[in-house]
């Protein structure tokens, strides 16, 4: 048999990493250490798999990867002895289990990543690369940092868990949010296994926990993925809610997550991710965009930004959003006074000239939509979003010399 009688499936074989290094790490591996032994592992399978593909890939890999740990172990104890002060371990023993809990090896990993001793920026990263599988570049390009940021980022955060054997992992809370980055991630670029991903992670969060905002969450992604066909066009351009169409949204998912919705709404005073799940369910609910339930969406929106005792500045996102509802429910001024409170926060990004140029477009003030879209596009750093916002803005200067048209469209607001 030759070398390339079997071809080596590069994206499968990614795709086992991430449960072989959280089977290593709940073993008691030091996490570093594992990631370099996977690693060596796979360049092994590489060589070998063309010529001999394993029965049970992913056992193959966890296999050769905890060889290559004890033998660096090994490693590790001839040097110490030789220089006298090796303890009295003994030389290749495999470090006790740290956990007997039975479950997914991968949610395991996703706790460990979301430690409290890192930093959220270090948490997110980490949990991209050890659990999403992303590469480093991936990452770097997810959040618009240079490469060599991202790497020193994701070094430093694995020196933090050096030598630790996740006694402490991070708190569920933690790990919500950097679960819902890892979907938003793949939700708003080209990661559709990224957003799976998160969203399977999260059923198994509900396994593993009462806690109504795990419920709260998957609802939210479920409601949020259901609309996926339709977000884009067939040339890959932006679509937004009002304009989508809703015949391409994927009904089973969409009552999926309203049950789980329910499940979670029943159970004590709702969350974060209830909330803006709330919001989402009714957005789907709605055959079309003009059938959509601002009131009922506002007023949920006011219990968003209750959440927090000073919502401008501690959670702009959401009042930005509820400017939206309120130019739906009082009128697009209304909505625009609204953006105003914002304008010492938000007033840097495009999504808040985004917005106002939306509310200026229900105002058929179409050449104060064109300029703010504009604006938005300028500030924009997501190619298709700016794109997006061009074609906004010449939209607008149209109508601007066509004059007001009778029909003005109904929708949440110029994000997809």
């Amino acid at each position: 048999m030759t070398d390339d009688a079997h071809a080596v499936d590069e994206g499968a074989l990614r795709a086992l990493v991430p449960r072989v290094l959280a089977g290593l790490v709940r073993r008691g591996e030091d996490f570093d250490a594992a990631e370099d032994a996977l690693q060596e592992a796979l360049i092994e399978a590489l060589r070998v798999w063309p010529a001999h593909p394993p029965d049970e890939p992913q056992a193959w890999l966890a296999s050769v990867a905890r060889r290559r740990l004890i033998d660096a172990r090994r490693s590790e104890a001839s040097r110490r002895a030789r220089e006298e002060v090796v303890g009295g371990a003994e030389p290749g023993a495999a470090p006790p289990s740290v956990s007997d809990e039975v479950g997914d090896d991968t949610l395991f990993l996703l706790f460990c990543c979301c430690h409290p001793d890192l930093a959220p920026a270090s948490q997110v990263a980490l949990t991209l690369r050890a659990v999403g599988g992303l590469t480093t570049r991936e990452i770097a390009d997810a959040f618009y940092v240079p490469e060599a940021t991202m790497a020193q980022r994701i070094s430093r955060a694995k020196r933090t868990l050096g030598g630790r054997r996740f006694g402490r992992p991070g708190d569920l809370a933690v790990v919500l949010r950097v679960l819902y980055i890892i979907y938003t991630t793949g939700h708003s670029g080209a990661r559709v296994d990224l957003a799976a991903e998160a969203i399977r992670l999260a059923r198994q969060l509900t396994l593993a926990t009462e806690e109504p905002e795990a419920r709260g969450l998957l609802a939210l992604m479920l409601l949020n993925h259901a609309r996926r066909g339709a977000r884009l066009d067939g040339e890959g351009r932006i679509v937004t809610l009002d304009r989508q169409d809703r015949g391409l949204w994927d009904t089973r998912e969409i009552a999926e997550g309203v049950r789980v919705l329910q499940s979670a709404l029943s159970m004590e005073r709702p969350g974060r991710y209830q909330i803006e799940a709330a919001i989402a369910a009714l957005h789907d609910d709605a055959a079309r965009a003009e059938e959509t339930d601002w009131q009922q969406i506002l007023a949920w929106y006011d219990d968003l930004v209750g959440l927090t005792g000073d919502p401008v500045r501690q959670d702009p996102a959401a009042v930005l959003a509820r400017a939206v509802a309120v130019g739906q429910v009082l009128g697009p001024a209304a909505g625009l006074r609204e953006t105003e409170r914002l304008r010492a926060v938000l007033g840097e990004r495009h999504r808040w000239h985004a917005v106002r140029g939306h509310l200026h477009e229900l105002n058929q003030d179409f050449a104060a939509a064109a300029t703010a879209y504009a604006e938005a596009a300028r500030r924009a750093t997501n190619v298709g979003e700016h794109d997006h916002l061009v074609r906004r803005a010449a939209h607008a200067r149209s109508r601007v010399r066509v004059g007001p048209a009778t029909e003005v469209r109904h929708g949440p607001g110029p994000a997809p």
